[in-house]
Parts: structure tokens; C-alpha cells; sequence
């Protein structure tokens, strides 16, 4: 039978303390509700609403879900009830999440929904987990192996904060059980508000059943109410995409100072050092190396590429490829095979061919570069003449100077060679040798050889 979910998103994040909404805060470069989105979908929900304040709600036409807008915050049950008057009714379970719960995966989603579905008496299976104290969730009160009810932190006397067994705030109702019980919840508490958790004991006094389902590390539950949460529910999802990769034949020196995010792809054998960061949608081949100390952001790389403390953004690399320490390839460059791309050196927009040599101190923007051409230390593309942009073609074999300004547009034929210090300002032909600022050529006219 199909599930739809209602994600709680509306609550205002105060303790982030920031101007962003609480459940767009991002971890591992994905937003925190984009987490719970992906789990709830990897566990077959088929329907999802989030129920969102008006601040959240203009932000989410991305993300592939009904929005319902929860003007006034008046609590979790009246969220919830919000929810369920936009929703037409259906038989079935309806799991109810929250969007700040980033650390939920498909498998505590699936095993809720399967306690529900296991006695058609059941109306209720919450997540319950074992966490350290003190702790700000609400306590499950327990009648022998039984739900009896929760209690929400704020109202816990103190023999029920010594309770170690959390709500985790995930759950999974037979939705008739639950639009029957959703309009007896009151607000006698001290916040004043309307709890979900109240239902627990509405259902028990119809005489329905409440399972707990136990996580099996209360890490993969975590709420996050402020920055330090925040960097708890990251390490948390970080450790698990190192895993996975590790899993799948990538050698990562160091979880702990590697930082990926969900879409990046990487080959069997290839090396992952220190202090790296790899994000967006990056795909790295086989046999690489890759640290420490870089950063590749929507990178491609083939096979047998080498990098060193150096970053790499929305760029291609070939196979067999060299680069670093300290280069930084931006803005759509495409880099060939067994290229050396060397201290210092900048890339952008530019593409070179197989066996180019850039070792030391150049920046090559908004060019081609042609096949085994050499771009000395100091040389740089002027590309840009204070109002636009423009192209610098270099051909084959050629032989860059040191300390070279190429002023584009400008052409560059094969096998041509420029003189250290030469400054470029006009086309250089096939076979050409230029030196000089401007620069001139001094190949002898056959007459004169």
C-alpha cells in the first residue's frame, strides 16, 4: 500500500540564530530537509507535504513537494491538523517527520512503517531512542513493555528527566486512527501549544496500540536546534558517505577531515588524503590521488589523475593528469591527458590539449591551448581589456616564454616560440619566433639563412 508523509518544517529556528530558515541550513552541501526528503522517498513514500511558516514556504518550489503554510505556530498537533485539512482522507500509514531531522535514513523510516502495518491494531509505531543526558526530547513514559505516553521535556517532572529513552519524533499513524484523535488534542502545558505527542495517550484511552520502534544509534535520529547540533548531524551524514566510498574501493586516509556530499562519484583504488573536500556533483575515476589539502567542486576527472592542495571547480581533467601543488582550475576549463598543471597556476575558462606543461606561475584564461604546447613560469592571457572579455588561441608545439603577456584576442600558431619577457599583441604564425615588448619576430627570411 502507498504511504504519504507530512514533514513538520514551520517551527522558526530561533537557536540558529540566523536570517535563513532553520531547515535550509545545509549539511554535507544539502539542505537539512532535503535529507529527510530523501529518506522518506528511498523508503517508498509515495506523497509528501511539508508544512512550512511563511518565511520557509516562497523557498520551497525546488524541492518536489506540497507545501501547506502553517501561519500561525501553534504547536506540532496543530501542524499536523493543518496538514490533514489540505490532504484528502485515505487509508493507510501516514509517517509524520521532521525537517530538521537530517540523520534519518530509508531503513528507520521503512522499519517504522513496517511496525505499523505488522497488528492491524496498532494505530501509532514512534521511534524511540536511548540518548545521552541531559537532553531537550520528550520522554517516553513506558507501562511495562508498553507506550503509555510522552512528555514533552518542559513538563517532565524530575524523576522523568532521569528517563533516558527519547521520543525521536519520527512516526508512522494509520491516518483514519489519526484524523479521529488530531481534533482532541488540547493545549494545557507549558508552552501553551498543541502536541503530536499527545496523541499517544488519546489512542491508548480508544483502546488502540502504541509500538515503539528502538533506533539502534540515537546518532541517526538527531534534531538539530542550533549550530553545535548542526555540526553533530554532519559529522554524522559525512561518516556515512566516507563509509559508502570506502565501501566501494576508495581509500580515504582520514574520514574525520574528509568532507563529501551526496552526488560525488568516486573510482575503485583511488586515494583520498587529508583535509579534502569534494562536493556538488564531482566524478573522479580510478587510481587517483587525490589531497591533501584540496578542494573539487562539480569536477570530472578521469583515471590516474594526480592532485595536490589545489582546487578544482566545475572543470574537466583527462586521464594521467597532474596538478598542484596550489594550481586552480574555474569556470568550465577542460584540461586534456597527461597535462602538468604546476605551482601557482590559474585556469579559467581556458581548454587544453594532451601534454601541456604549465609548471609555475602562469594564468591561462579564456583559451586553447593546443597539444604539447609549453606555458613558461610568469606568462599569463590578457584577457580582458577593462570592458570585455576576449579568446587567446595558442596552437601545437609551441613554446611559451617565461614572463609572457599574450593580449587577446590573439593567435598563436603552431610551433611558434615567444622570448622571455615578450609582451604579445599581435597574431604570431605558424613556426614564428617573437621577442620584445611589442613583441617582433627574428626568424631570418629564407634569402637571408
Amino acid at each position: 500500500m502507498s504511504t504519504r508523509a507530512i514533514v513538520l518544517a514551520a517551527g522558526k529556528g530561533t537557536r540558529m540564530k540566523s536570517s535563513r530558515p532553520k531547515v535550509l541550513h545545509e549539511v554535507c552541501g544539502r539542505p537539512m530537509l532535503w535529507w529527510v526528503l530523501e529518506a522518506l522517498r528511498a523508503a517508498r513514500v509515495d506523497e509528501i507535504v511539508v508544512v512550512a511558516n511563511p518565511e520557509l514556504a516562497p523557498h520551497l518550489s525546488g524541492f518536489g513537494v506540497q507545501v501547506v503554510e502553517q501561519a500561525e505556530q501553534l504547536g506540532t498537533g496543530h501542524a499536523v491538523r493543518t496538514a490533514l485539512d489540505a490532504l484528502e482522507p485515505r487509508e493507510g500509514a501516514l509517517v509524520v517527520a521532521y525537517g530538521d531531522m537530517p540523520s534519518i535514513d530509508a531503513a528507520i523510516v521503512e522499519d517504522v512503517q513496517t511496525a505499523l502495518d505488522a497488528d492491524a491494531g496498532t494505530a501509532l509505531a514512534l521511534v524511540t531512542a536511548r540518548m545521552p543526558l541531559p537532553s531537550s526530547f520528550g520522554r517516553i513514559v513506558r507501562a511495562g513493555n508498553a507506550v503509555a505516553r510522552i512528555v514533552e521535556a518542559k513538563d517532565c517532572t524530575p524523576a522523568q528527566l532521569a528517563l533516558d529513552e527519547m521520543n525521536a519524533g519520527l512516526y508512522a499513524y494509520d491516518e483514519g486512527a489519526l484524523r479521529e484523535t488530531i481534533g482532541r488534542i488540547g493545549a494545557s502545558n507549558a508552552q501553551g501549544e498543541y502536541y503530536l505527542t499527545d496523541t499517544v495517550e488519546l489512542l491508548i484511552a480508544a483502546g488502540n496500540r502504541v509500538v515503539p520502534v528502538p533506533a539502534a544509534d540515537y546518532r541517526s535520529v538527531l534534531g538539530v536546534n542550533d549550530r553545535v547540533e548542526l555540526a553533530a548531524a554532519r559529522a554524522v551524514i559525512n561518516q556515512r558517505l566516507c563509509e559508502a566510498q570506502m565501501r566501494a574501493g576508495v581509500t580515504i586516509v582520514d574520514p574525520a577531515t574528509t568532507y563529501l556530499a551526496p552526488e560525488v562519484t568516486i573510482g575503485p583504488d583511488t586515494v583520498v588524503y587529508p583535509n579534502t573536500a569534494i562536493g556538488g556533483r564531482t566524478r573522479i575515476g580510478a587510481n587517483c590521488a587525490i589531497g591533501p589539502n584540496c578542494r573539487l567542486g562539480n569536477a570530472i576527472l578521469a583515471d590516474d589523475v594526480i592532485v595536490t592542495e589545489s582546487i578544482i571547480l566545475d572543470s574537466e581533467v583527462g586521464a594521467g593528469t597532474r596538478i598542484g601543488p596550489f594550481a586552480h582550475l574555474r569556470g568550465g576549463s577542460r584540461v586534456g591527458a597527461s597535462v602538468r598543471i604546476g605551482d601557482y597556476v590559474e585556469l579559467k575558462n581556458a581548454v587544453l590539449g594532451d601534454e601541456v606543461k604549465a609548471n609555475h606561475l602562469a594564468y591561462i584564461g579564456d583559451a586553447s591551448v593546443g597539444d604539447r604546447t609549453n606555458f613558461a613560469a610568469g606568462a599569463i592571457t590578457c584577457n580582458y581589456d577593462g570592458v570585455r572579455k576576449h579568446r587567446t588561441e595558442i596552437g601545437k608545439d609551441v613554446f611559451i616564454g617565461t614572463n609572457n603577456s599574450l593580449v587577446a584576442p590573439i593567435t598563436i600558431g603552431d610551433g611558434a616560440l615567444t622570448g622571455a619577457g615578450a609582451v604579445v599583441i599581435r597574431d604570431v604564425p605558424a613556426g614564428d619566433k617573437q621577442v620584445g615588448n611589442p613583441a617582433r619576430s627574428i626568424r631570418k627570411n629564407p634569402a637571408e639563412a
